[in-house]
């Protein structure tokens, strides 16, 4: 896989705004990524990941290391609880979750021009999570910057 140059002009903060979603309307939090949609998606579906790019996330318990509708889990917060979670959609770059049997933060990932935009979408009752999702795009960038990068050292080897 040919990785794209990383450019950390095209890098912008994060953006909040509203937005009508599949599961209605939304908060949502997006920003542009220096990676492929691809290492996004990737990362964004790998539960071995989500504590690395997941501020409120310590761990994950899930049969499935790759998330697909249906998976389902736990996941252990910052403050120790933890909460079952079950995949309700995964599909086209997006996928979404109940934790705790409440519907909970959407992920998508998408081209606009030649950059490529990872976001989160939230529940307006849980709105303050906002400012979670924002640190946790900074978080995924790099961890699929990582990624990507040592994929392209794996392939010159």
């Amino acid at each position: 896989m040919a990785v794209r140059a990383l450019h950390p002009a095209v890098v912008e903060r994060p953006r909040t705004s509203m937005e009508r979603t599949p599961d209605g309307l939304r908060l949502v939090v997006e920003r542009s990524m220096r990676v492929s949609p691809a290492a996004v998606w990737r990362v964004f579906r790998d539960t071995h990941r989500w504590p690395e790019w997941g501020p409120s996330i310590t761990a994950v318990d899930c049969a499935d290391r790759f998330v697909e509708r249906g998976a389902t889990g736990y996941v252990i917060t910052v403050g120790g609880l933890r909460l079952p979670f079950e995949v309700t959609s995964c599909a086209d770059g997006r996928w979404t979750w109940d934790v705790a049997g409440l519907p909970a933060t959407g992920h998508r990932v998408r081209t606009a021009a030649d950059r490529t935009v990872a976001a989160f979408e939230v529940p307006l009752a849980a709105a303050p999570y906002a400012f979670v999702c924002r640190k946790a795009l900074g978080r995924l960038d790099a961890v699929a910057c990582d990624d990507e990068r040592a994929a392209a050292g794996d392939d010159e080897t």
